[in-house]
């Protein structure tokens, strides 16, 4: 951008329409700290358009109310996913701001954590007790890249001390453990299933679950298992 060429960009018009938080996500979102940005108009809208998503979804939760302690005992599956989710992006984001100084891929991080809290929809006291787990990383994460609407959102999420005053959220490491792992089955070689195995189960048992899928019999249904091959976490072969 130049002045001579008439073709700058005044911050501050763009502040007035659509507030700072949105310029400050848009530029620390468009690219690296070490590269050029190229300025978008349709970019700083859809930075806006994100963060009203982004207050939609911490408003409509907390309208229906204070939500329970997480209780990870209690979780299904979808709810531990969700919670899975939450920490990994803890961890990545924490690593994008204090190692890389990546924080375009930080914002990034921020919004397929959003997106995955509005798939879940679970609308049950353990569902939105890992919802509200999520939604405060969240805010807690992208606080410095839009402080003003970020302390708000911390307000509606019913606190009474400044999020300025908040700790950064930690990793928990227990929530990143799988329960099941998905294992691909493959007799003589050629890929027949795909199965659900626990983290801990042992070789007679990932063989177990294996032989007695419903399509895997169709291709040994008659014929001698001569032998099976467990790679551990990846795939199950079977020679017929």
């Amino acid at each position: 951008m130049s002045k001579a060429k008439g073709n700058t960009v005044d911050p501050q018009e763009l502040i007035k329409k659509y507030g700072a938080d949105t310029v400050r996500l848009f530029m620390m979102f468009a690219a690296p700290p070490e590269q050029s940005l190229e300025w978008s108009d349709d970019g700083v809208q859809g930075s806006f358009r994100f963060l009203k998503r982004f207050w939609n979804a911490v408003v409509d939760h907390a309208a229906s109310g204070p939500a329970p302690a997480v209780d990870p005992d209690e979780l299904d599956e979808g709810q531990k996913d969700l919670r899975r989710k939450t920490h990994q992006t803890i961890a990545k984001i924490s690593d994008d701001f204090g190692r890389r100084s990546s924080f375009n891929t930080a914002v990034a991080a921020a919004m397929e954590l959003l997106n995955a809290i509005n798939r879940a929809d679970d609308k049950s006291d353990a569902g939105r007790a890992v919802e509200h787990e999520a939604l405060e990383a969240v805010v807690l994460m992208l606080s410095p890249i839009v402080p003003h609407i970020s302390h708000a959102l911390w307000q509606e999420l019913g606190h009474k001390t400044p999020l300025i005053d908040q700790a950064w959220p930690e990793v928990d490491e227990a929530a990143l453990e799988l329960d099941l792992i998905e294992m691909v089955v493959q007799v003589n070689g050629k890929l027949r299933a795909r199965i659900s195995v626990p983290t801990d189960a042992d070789k007679g048992a990932v063989e177990e679950l294996a032989t007695a899928d419903e399509n895997v019999q169709r291709f040994v249904d008659g014929n001698d298992i001569r032998k099976i091959i467990v790679v551990p976490g990846r795939l199950v072969n079977i020679v017929v």
